[in-house]
């Protein structure tokens, strides 16, 4: 595959489709737009809802990215998963309309298939997020944070589709509190017991003796 290429076909794509919608996107658009034969778009993307995952993979990217942020190691779960969701938002919502119609065109009736991707898709992006955000509980607790935090992604998700405040204020207000009914929750029903994995939504003990006033509070 030709990476530089398959990388303009989806910018294309999401280009043409600021100036009418995802829905009226057509592929030969896109091919005729780069100067391509549709043979050589196939090679790259066989089906158009490819792009939507190949648009999706990049806003996972840029969520694992914000692992390297400096200071990330030193804060506690809770403030990784903030910075890491909206790191995951920030990068939707530099086409946020398009992005939002990707997710509502595979939602149609029509596309059970693509719903079915769709869930697939977010399971994958939440355990990335685990993973990044250094969630190792094991057994029942992992299975308690897995569905607490993709219940957290999703409801965030919805939120922010619908958000027009500025700089996405509204949808961070609403994941903070979000991630502290959940932290309130850990703290209630799991007792601390190994490093990094007895209670996933506050500090590991190995960051315990951290000074949390110098903590970073993320974006």
């Amino acid at each position: 595959m030709n990476t530089d290429l398959a990388n303009r076909i989806v910018d294309t794509a999401v280009e043409l489709s600021e100036q009418a919608s995802w829905e009226a996107l057509y592929l030969h658009q896109v091919a005729q737009s780069l100067n391509i034969t549709l043979d050589e778009l196939h090679r790259h993307y066989s089906v158009k809802d490819q792009l939507v995952e190949a648009w999706y993979d990049r806003a996972d990217s840029a969520m694992l990215r914000a692992v390297e942020a400096p200071g990330f190691q030193q804060q506690t779960i809770r403030q990784r998963l903030d910075l890491l969701i909206m790191a995951w938002l920030d990068f939707l919502a530099t086409h946020k309309t398009v992005s939002r119609d990707m997710l509502l065109y595979k939602l149609e009736p029509a596309h059970i298939h693509l719903q079915i991707q769709g869930v697939l898709r977010l399971s994958r992006t939440v355990q990335w997020l685990r993973e990044a955000a250094r969630m190792n509980a094991t057994h029942g607790q992992r299975i308690v944070e897995e569905f607490g935090l993709t219940g957290i992604f999703l409801n965030t998700f919805i939120y922010w589709m619908f958000d027009q405040s500025e700089r996405q204020t509204d949808t961070r207000r609403f994941l903070d509190r979000k991630l502290a009914r959940a932290e309130r929750f850990s703290k209630i029903f799991f007792s601390q017991q190994t490093t990094g994995s007895a209670m996933p939504w506050v500090e590991d003990q190995a960051d315990s003796t951290t000074n949390k006033q110098d903590v970073p509070t993320g974006p």
